[in-house]
Parts: structure tokens; C-alpha cells; sequence
């Protein structure tokens, strides 16, 4: 089980992945690069350590406008219209009266599923050789899929990919391009989606 998932033989309808401490490391930084890049969101501290009334924050109104960052306005496109699609006042209405109602829940189910996957890394425990064997519940399997989709997102943003056809580019980068250690993290988080993917679906 060297990198890939395959399913757990212990956890029926689960997962297990072998990682090195390189490995594991890695994955924990790209993830907690992606959280603080989606932001604590409404039910986070405010200013002088108090919490927000969690009803108060079920309340709020989220953003009306796409935001500036290019990788976030991937992880949060535009429900109608959208880059390179026709938009008229109409539609960017409805894009922007649909983002208002979604986005604070969709930033928080984002958040909560790149914590998870935080979380599981850090309860892992070596093994002799350096690594661990990380197992996942059917649950945990779901929102390890849905963070590995956001990071490829971000970070195919961040290399200017506009689709998965572009990255077969990635494997000829030079060693000496400063993109290579990315890209090469976005292709390896692509083979472990794929596994884990396929891990669900047996």
C-alpha cells in the first residue's frame, strides 16, 4: 500500500493510506496553507478573543461579489455565468443573490473537512520505518476527497493550469524551475484523489 489508497481491510466501506513523515508533513502544511486561505469565517473570534452568537453567524448574509483571489474564486465560482461565459445584469443577480445565501455554509463545510484531515495527521503514529498507515472511515474518506479537490484547485490556480490536460506539462518542468516542488505536490495530491476515489467506488 506504498503512497496510494486502498480500501481498509479493517473499517468496512473505509480507507488506508501508507505516508512518510515527508509526506505526512507536507500534506499538513498544504492543508493548513488551504484553511488559512479560506479564513476563519463569520463563527470565528472576533476582535479581543470574543466569540460571535453562533445565531447571529446562521444569520449572516454571506459575500455578494466573487473574491479577488483567483484560487478562492475557484474553491467558490460563480453559481450562474462564470469566466469566459456570457453575463449579462441578469445573471450576475442571480450569481450574486445565490453566493449571498450559499457561501458562509460552503466556506464552512470547506473548513471543517481541511480540519479533519488535520486532525487525522496529527493522530497518527509513526512506525518504526518513519511513517504510519493512515486509516479512514467511510466519513473521513469523503472529506479527504473533498480537501485534496480544493487543494488541486488552489494550487492548479497558483500554476496558471486552466484544466487537467495542462498538467501533463508539469511532468517535463526543468529542476531548476521554481514551479517543479508545487507542481510536483499537485500531481502526487492528483494520484491520491484518484486511489481514494476509486477506494470509495469499489
Amino acid at each position: 500500500m506504498p503512497g496510494l489508497f486502498e480500501p481498509a481491510a479493517a473499517v468496512p466501506g473505509g480507507a488506508a493510506v501508507a505516508l512518510d513523515e515527508v509526506e505526512i508533513s507536507i500534506l499538513r502544511s498544504l492543508v493548513v496553507q488551504l484553511l488559512e486561505l479560506i479564513g476563519p469565517g463569520p463563527g470565528g473570534e472576533q476582535a479581543g478573543g470574543a466569540e460571535q452568537d453562533p445565531l447571529a453567524a446562521l444569520m449572516a448574509d454571506g459575500p455578494s461579489e466573487p473574491p479577488a483571489d483567483p484560487a478562492l474564486a475557484r474553491l467558490f465560482p460563480d453559481a450562474y455565468g462564470g469566466p469566459g461565459a456570457e453575463s449579462d445584469e441578469r445573471t450576475r443577480a442571480a450569481a450574486a443573490e445565490f453566493r449571498r445565501y450559499t457561501e458562509n455554509d460552503l466556506r464552512a463545510r470547506k473548513r471543517e473537512d481541511g480540519l479533519a484531515v488535520v486532525r487525522a495527521l496529527d493522530g497518527l503514529a509513526p512506525e518504526d520505518a518513519g511513517g504510519a498507515v493512515l486509516t479512514l472511515t467511510p466519513e473521513q474518506s469523503r472529506q479527504w476527497l473533498g480537501t485534496l479537490n480544493d487543494l488541486r484547485l488552489a494550487i492548479g490556480t497558483r500554476l496558471e493550469l486552466a484544466d487537467d490536460k495542462d498538467s501533463d506539462e508539469l511532468y517535463d518542468l526543468p529542476d531548476g524551475d521554481p514551479r517543479k516542488p508545487i507542481a510536483m505536490a499537485y500531481l502526487w495530491l492528483g494520484a491520491l484523489q484518484e486511489s481514494l476515489l476509486e477506494t470509495m467506488t469499489r
